[in-house]
């Protein structure tokens, strides 16, 4: 609801914008395109530069949006880049406690806001919308001045697609700093703070290391839990025995 009522006046404002240069293409016969349809640009997870095919035939035009989807390894690359500097800045200021607040923050708004996921990787949000849009975000969260400062920054460069990336980053480096390891852990339903800390509890015991619960939900697994800790997973999951147990019934039939 946060980022649905910051984007609204956004989106009010473009399609004021996109009737306003509708009429004046109308107007001028020479120069008139031909748009890829909205719903098409959309659809593509990696869709290459929005382009106009001009009438007078001098060939395809940019109308000011550019590709924002990038190769996962790129993605990882730039959002490392970004991971280091934010947090080597947030360790010598000695803040963070803040930062690792807003990563907190950050990653349970993109978990469940469409809309924030719509901001930082759709093409058809211009820089100076995605850049408005995420200060509004960040200042209605409350979120540090320099996470503040280079979410801004991100935008300007149009480098918001990797958002996930950096957080998923950032919450490495801070467990690291902090001696912890993090264990991502799936489960049918929430868990509740003592199932929680009773297997974090456990999970320290066979890793010999503190370790932070990033739970998730997934209603498909029906029951037991998917925990995963770098690059180990543990799978007790019922959907997961259902599925040993068809494999089986196949090999026997």
């Amino acid at each position: 609801m946060l980022v649905a009522l910051t984007l609204w006046p956004i989106r009010k404002r473009r399609q004021f914008d996109r009737a306003r240069r509708l009429r004046r293409w109308k107007r001028s016969a020479t120069s008139a395109l031909i748009l890829l349809p909205v719903r098409q640009v959309r659809a593509r997870v990696s869709c290459p530069p929005v382009t106009a095919q001009a009438v007078d035939g001098t060939g395809p035009k940019t109308i000011g949006r550019v590709d924002v989807s990038e190769p996962v390894g790129i993605s990882t690359g730039i959002a490392g880049r970004y991971a280091t500097a934010v947090f080597d800045l947030a360790k010598e200021g000695k803040a963070l406690p803040a930062l690792e607040k807003d990563v907190d923050v950050l990653e349970a708004t993109l978990a469940d806001s469409a809309d924030l996921q719509t901001l930082l990787s759709s093409p058809l949000y211009s820089r100076e919308e995605q850049g408005a849009a995420i200060a509004a975000i960040a200042k209605k969260m409350k979120l540090s001045k320099s996470t503040s400062n280079v979410l801004a920054l991100m935008a300007s460069k149009r480098r918001l697609f990797v958002l996930p990336q950096l957080l998923s980053s950032l919450r490495e480096r801070i467990a690291a700093h902090k001696g912890e390891v993090t264990a991502e852990v799936t489960s049918a339903k929430a868990l509740n703070k003592a199932q929680t800390e009773s297997l974090a509890k456990t999970l320290k015991a066979q890793v010999g290391a503190d370790v932070k619960i990033k739970a998730t939900v997934d209603e498909s697994i029906i029951g037991g839990l998917i925990v995963k800790v770098g690059s180990k997973m543990i799978d007790t999951s019922i959907k997961s025995k259902l599925n040993a147990l068809q494999n089986t019934m196949k090999e026997v039939g």
